[in-house]
């Protein structure tokens, strides 16, 4: 009998090549992040909109918080990373690019890599919904989705 791949195993993740992957297993938006000397990442304040009293608005602070865990083959390797903001029509409003040394881990366990990218001031022209995308290598890795609306002031009365 001619022996033929399982497709149920092709969707598994426990079938996955521990050797030659690189992934995006975390990513949010928060108002505060940190990583210890331990490596512990800490976030405060994670969000998914951001009311505005006035559009356009003005955001003044926030962290783009991400972790990617990546195999072995890819120790010691620099992979080009890409941060898109973009708007409901897919529409860019801002983009940032670097590098990432991906550092050597322990042997048959994959290595973890946190990172915190802070953005001031970002200017939202109009409330809808926004995204940052998470491209390493060109390939977008993860999505994160959050919505800006806009809330009109209080009257006093």
């Amino acid at each position: 009998m001619e022996q033929g791949i399982d497709i149920r195993k092709l969707h598994d993740y426990r079938t996955r090549d521990i050797l030659t992957y690189m992934e995006v297993t975390l990513a949010v938006l928060a108002d505060y992040a940190n990583v210890t000397k331990e490596g512990k990442l800490n976030v405060m304040g994670l969000f998914t909109h951001i009311n505005a009293r006035v559009i356009p608005y003005i955001h003044p602070q926030m962290l783009l918080v991400w972790e990617a865990e990546a195999g072995l083959a890819e120790w010691g390797t620099r992979k080009d990373v890409e941060i898109k903001l973009l708007d409901e029509a897919a529409n860019q409003i801002l983009s940032v690019r670097g590098n990432l040394e991906v550092p050597r881990g322990e042997p048959s366990r994959p290595v973890r890599i946190n990172s915190l990218m802070g953005f001031n001031n970002v200017k939202f022209d109009a409330e809808g919904d926004y995204e940052f995308a998470i491209l390493i290598g060109g390939e977008t890795k993860k999505n994160v989705s959050f919505r800006v609306s806009y809330i009109p002031p209080v009257a006093k009365a």
